[in-house]
């Protein structure tokens, strides 16, 4: 029997080794050489090296002056991301939606994108799609007494394209970018 179980152990301890130690520790350093912005979690640091945000992670903007990111479910806490789970047909959905769409109605807008209604998978998505953000143009211009036209450039210039799907923009990298105005 011990025969059987020396080797057996043996064995356990070195692919434990090997799994849990040596690769995670290979894979680390290979990360930290190649890409160290998005292996240490894509931060921004501003000038004085104060870390502002993840540009991987959504946060909340309050008040008119700033663009506004999707709901989230789990009010922007990374432990708690996930969706709100409500289905299509859930009460709850369509009352918030609906709160949420005459809260940030803009009267000869139009109807308020969807994108600014409903929430992401993780409730952490830092992205919207450019007409959301347009959507918002005019109540940001207005607080920052800018031009729309200035906003609106700095809007052009943050649109992004991924590999795949539709154009995007990183909302905390543009109200950074507003802020510096």
């Amino acid at each position: 029997m011990s025969t059987l179980i020396r080797p057996a152990l043996s064995l356990l301890l070195l692919m434990t080794l090997i799994t849990g130690v040596a690769y995670p520790l290979l894979v680390t350093g290979v990360a930290q050489v190649a890409f160290p912005a998005q292996a240490n979690g894509s931060l921004i640091v501003d000038a004085d090296g104060k870390v502002r945000g993840s540009l991987l992670i959504a946060q909340d903007f309050q008040g008119d002056a700033w663009f506004h990111p999707r709901p989230s479910a789990g009010a922007f806490a990374t432990v708690a991301s996930g969706a709100s789970n409500f289905s299509p047909s859930n009460p709850a959905l369509a009352a918030r939606v609906i709160d949420d769409a005459q809260a940030l109605q803009v009267p000869g807008q139009g109807p308020v994108p969807l994108a600014l209604l409903t929430t992401s998978a993780s409730g952490l998505d830092p992205h919207l799609p450019p007409a959301a953000i347009a959507y918002q143009l005019a109540r940001v211009a207005a607080a920052r007494h800018l031009p729309v036209s200035t906003v609106q450039q700095l809007l052009d210039t943050h649109i992004e394209q991924p590999l795949v799907g539709p154009r995007v923009v990183n909302v905390l990298a543009l109200n950074l970018a507003l802020e510096k105005l």
